[in-house]
């Protein structure tokens, strides 16, 4: 699709949206810029190298339980219990015909036993264990080199990095690692209706609750929010915020991107020669969601209701912000949830209604909400279900996407 500096009128399928924005984005930024980290800055985080093992994982056999070590083929049988093996500890005795060894979990299995049996299936008299029933050669052992090949290559670059993958980078001896640099996210609020959070609002204002939520979306997906003071409904006021939101690595916008008089956000960006790639979209709610890009930086136009702002934000900026990360694949955390009541909607938009998963893992109950100015049932809600645009009424006991709504961090 081609670039315009014009409001569209047609709004285009959500599928085709998410995958504009994608194609945009890497096409301009096909490399993100990197910087290198200790293992305890780096929780999520966009891995930017290969990482290989340093050696062999598990680095010798290695005894899954705490057992006997012994021969597969002396079994069943009473067998002579001539030493024990540690963890940790290294040792030089071996395993005969009719001989056990005492042994602990993760110790290294001694020369000649092939099995490990655990120590609730044995009994023990003295200095002979009485094993009953039949095991196969490598039972409860953990084989040279089964988890990992020194050389092999266990993780790499894109990977968002958690608690298991920094264990696996200690455990193969890296102490620091090169990550994706986070982008850093200009965010402006625009309106006269608006107010700071601390201020007292008159009935005919609201508090600036959407820069709130954004910075908490902002960081949960990789970037640096960085947030501006209100900007009212003046084209003046909003182009001195846009050529100081220019400095940063791309733009989120607010409110201001609707049809009516005072919403002069793609007016302005126009002004200074925005192109455009996204004017609106069929989505309920948040059709008319903006993506473009201006001197080299990315933008999102969010609608300014709440409920609009975070969706929009979920579906479409966060996948701007994730791919200037480094992710090289935005995913939405989608999921098949089977309805407990009936859905009527009407088609020809792909809809996002909040609803709750219940206990079972699987079923899903649409929760009662008035439309996206509605707080209250977006933070009661912990899933959206997504109605595609081409299905109308869904019955009760139909199988519907569900989105997952992402925690904070």
């Amino acid at each position: 699709m081609g670039c315009t500096t014009m409001k569209a009128v047609n709004a285009i399928p959500f599928n085709e949206a998410r995958q504009l924005i994608t194609r945009q984005i890497q096409a301009a930024y096909p490399v993100p810029r990197v910087e290198m980290l200790p293992l305890d800055q780096i929780s999520g985080r966009i891995l930017a190298q290969a990482v290989a093992g340093d050696r062999d994982y598990p680095p010798i056999d290695k005894s899954l339980r705490d057992g006997y070590a012994v021969r597969a083929a002396d079994l069943p049988g009473a067998l002579e219990v001539i030493s024990e093996v540690r963890a940790g500890v290294e040792s030089d005795v071996e395993v005969g015909p009719k001989q056990a060894i005492e042994i602990m979990t993760g110790a290294p299995i001694p020369r000649g036993a092939d099995t490990v049996v655990m120590i609730e299936k044995t009994r023990r008299e003295g200095n002979l264990v009485y094993i009953d029933g039949t095991y196969e050669a490598g039972y409860s052992i953990n084989a040279q080199g089964s988890d990992a090949r020194r050389g092999e290559l266990v993780l790499h670059p894109g990977h968002r990095l958690g608690y298991a993958e920094i264990c696996m980078l200690a455990t193969f001896g890296y102490t620091q690692v090169q990550v994706f640099l986070k982008p850093t996210v200009a965010i402006l609020s625009t309106g006269d209706e608006v107010v700071d959070v601390d201020k007292t609002p008159t009935d005919a204002q609201v508090r600036n609750s959407n820069v709130h939520a954004l910075v908490t979306q902002v960081r949960k997906s990789g970037g640096h929010p960085v947030a501006f003071p209100i900007v009212p409904d003046n084209a003046e006021a909003l182009r001195a915020a846009l050529k100081e939101a220019l400095r940063y690595d791309c733009i989120l916008f607010s409110g201001g991107v609707s049809a009516g008089k005072y919403d002069l956000v793609e007016t302005v960006l126009a002004e200074f020669g925005a192109e455009f790639y996204i004017n609106r979209v069929a989505i309920r709610p948040g059709q008319p969601f903006v993506f473009g890009k201006l001197r080299e930086r990315f933008f999102c136009g969010l609608p300014g209701n709440p409920a609009s702002t975070m969706i929009t934000y979920e579906i479409f900026a966060r996948g701007m912000v994730e791919l200037l990360a480094g992710v090289p694949e935005t995913r939405l955390p989608l999921l098949r949830g089977r309805l407990t009541r009936p859905l009527a909607e009407l088609p020809g938009l792909t809809r996002f209604l909040p609803a709750r998963l219940e206990a079972d893992g699987f079923s899903v109950t649409p929760l009662p909400w008035k439309g996206s100015s509605d707080v209250p049932a977006m933070a009661r809600c912990d899933c959206f279900i997504m109605v595609e645009a081409d299905r109308g009424r869904c019955e009760a006991g139909e199988w519907v996407a569900t989105m997952m709504k992402s925690k904070s961090q």
